[in-house]
């Protein structure tokens, strides 16, 4: 008697279903692409409404219709935008957007979430270069002083840059050394602006205090035009060491093993924020916590990955300083306090709210 095996036919498990890691990552860059069209889209409903603020109110509509045309503009209407409002608002645009890339850039290659601008003490440099002029009325081939104080302003915060970089260079570049020469400097040169100002008769003293407020209200259309090409010729070059840079935030032995020269990369990136910086506040004086707050900002809404974080804090830093321009036409009926004065006061709130959220995810 044969017994027949009967066998049961193996039920074979059906594999788990994944997804598609190509449309993960076109969800991905989509995500940040549509943040940084509405970060662009807020940067430019910011600068109508600068352009409308101020004693003589505008609508935006007049605003939007005397940009797009002039000609059909009364010549009162065509000075307040076009000579006043206008080079006003695009000076905080663009210097917003210059501290707000250098701020990015200097947390990054410095690993420090407080680093901004002035931790190299580049924004003190540009205050004594100006102080100078301002107080012994010095004079240069012939160059009026309106046009000496910028110059000066820019070439003393370029030479700090550049003795900031020698001396981390003959160190190794290290991020202590740069933050210790930084952090010297500054208190270095606070002290000799303090002895200027001693010094300095009452009046010099008034327009030195006046530089270190900051304020936009020496803007003009030519001086936007030179802060612009600045932030045009270096942002490309911040993009272009975006990879390398998000690397560096995984760890700088992770970066160097994946063939990143880091040494090379930080003098690079502290260059370009320096050429940043002294451009931006040239023209403008010391304006603060835009290149400390707007980096946390677009790290909030865009990651770490530095093709998207570079020129979102750029357009969140323009957005910053073009709120607070408003903010500071808004505060006081019939005064325009100066820029750097609102900065403060709203960035440090801004700040300690970023600290207090980050802390939180961090605990959960």
């Amino acid at each position: 008697m044969s017994t027949v095996s009967q066998t049961q036919p193996v039920r074979q498990e059906e594999p788990a279903p994944r997804v598609s890691l190509a449309r993960e990552y076109r969800r991905f860059v989509w995500r940040r692409v549509m943040c940084l069209v509405a970060l662009a889209s807020a940067a430019l409903v910011a600068l109508l409404v600068d352009i409308a603020s101020g004693p003589s109110m505008l609508g935006l509509a007049d605003v939007v219709h005397g940009l797009l045309s002039p000609e059909a503009m009364d010549a009162g209407t065509r000075v307040i935008i076009e000579d006043i409002r206008l080079p006003y608002a695009l000076m905080a645009v663009v210097v917003g957007a210059c501290l707000g890339l250098a701020g990015a850039e200097m947390q990054t290659v410095l690993n420090n979430p407080l680093a901004s601008p002035f931790t190299l003490g580049v924004g003190a440099a540009a205050t004594l270069g100006a102080s100078l002029v301002i107080a012994f009325n010095i004079s240069f081939l012939g160059l009026a002083a309106h046009v000496l104080l910028p110059l000066s302003a820019f070439v003393f915060a370029a030479v700090a840059s550049l003795l900031i970089l020698i001396l981390s260079r003959s160190l190794g570049a290290s991020v202590h050394a740069v933050v210790l020469f930084g952090i010297a400097l500054l208190f270095g040169i606070n002290a000799v602006v303090g002895l200027i100002q001693f010094v300095a008769d009452a009046e010099s003293v008034q327009q030195i205090v006046f530089w270190t407020m900051g304020s936009l209200a020496r803007a003009s259309l030519d001086k936007v035009w030179i802060v612009a090409l600045v932030l045009a010729v270096c942002l490309p070059f911040s993009l272009r060491n975006a990879w390398a840079m998000t690397l560096l935030r995984s760890g700088e032995e992770q970066a160097r093993s994946l063939g990143i020269r880091v040494e090379r990369l930080r003098l690079t990136v502290l260059m370009r924020v320096s050429l940043l910086t002294a451009a931006a506040m040239c023209f403008v004086g010391e304006i603060g916590f835009i290149g400390l707050v707007a980096p946390h900002i677009a790290r909030l809404m865009l990651g770490e990955d530095h093709r998207f974080l570079l020129p979102g804090s750029a357009l969140a830093g323009a957005v910053l300083l073009s709120l607070s321009s408003i903010a500071s036409k808004l505060l006081v009926p019939g005064v325009v306090l100066p820029v750097g004065i609102v900065t403060a006061l709203v960035g440090i709130p801004l700040f300690i709210l970023l600290i207090i959220g980050r802390s939180r995810r961090v605990a959960l």
